[in-house]
């Protein structure tokens, strides 16, 4: 999918609830970035690590600790620990500072990009769940590349981002700040 000024932006769209994994593939800018059986594999090492390991039930085979193994829904520990596998830092915004306080301008190598984790109503309000999104600059542009959206979204500039972001904090969202590793 291309942008207004050409530029190649890959935007991959919701199946499921596998919003994680198109979250992160959408932060890379890759197909197979990530894949469900990698996320899977995540997923399991965590409850391998877990000191207190629930015990099995039948209801054990589909609602694993970290994922629901038909539709996904992958939880912010995988989350995690996917992204430190690829050398990222996970800062958790701290809500009470607002979206004034996150540098959306500073140097590319330092701010990777955005992944939010917001509260969705589906089924006429009958489904409460929640939902991830990628906010990424390409080309200096910051764009929303949220999976249920048919295409990117460019936004105007920084301050429509902060605006967006506030907006997100104000409704319950959560906003993680996804950082390079400096090395």
């Amino acid at each position: 999918m291309a942008s207004e000024n050409n530029t190649q932006i890959y935007h991959e769209r919701q199946k499921l609830q596998f919003c994680l994994l198109h979250a992160l593939n959408n932060l890379f800018q890759q197909k197979d970035a990530f894949t469900r059986p990698r996320l899977n594999e995540i997923a399991a090492k965590l409850v391998l690590e877990e000191p207190n390991k629930e015990t099995w039930t039948p209801l054990s085979l589909l609602f694993k600790p970290h994922h629901n193994a038909l539709t996904g829904n992958y939880d912010i520990n995988v989350l995690i620990a996917a992204l430190e596998d690829k050398g990222k830092n996970v800062v958790w915004h701290d809500r009470r500072k607002g979206a004034n306080s996150i540098d959306l301008d500073g140097a590319e190598d330092a701010l990777m990009g955005i992944l939010l984790n917001v509260p969705v109503k589906r089924f006429a309000g009958l489904w409460k769940s929640r939902h991830w999104i990628t906010l990424r600059t390409i080309d200096d542009v910051w764009y929303d590349l949220d999976s249920d959206l048919d295409a990117p979204q460019a936004f105007e500039d920084s301050g429509r981002v902060r605006e967006f972001l506030d907006y997100i904090i104000g409704h319950g969202g959560e906003v993680l700040l996804v950082l390079n590793n400096k090395q």
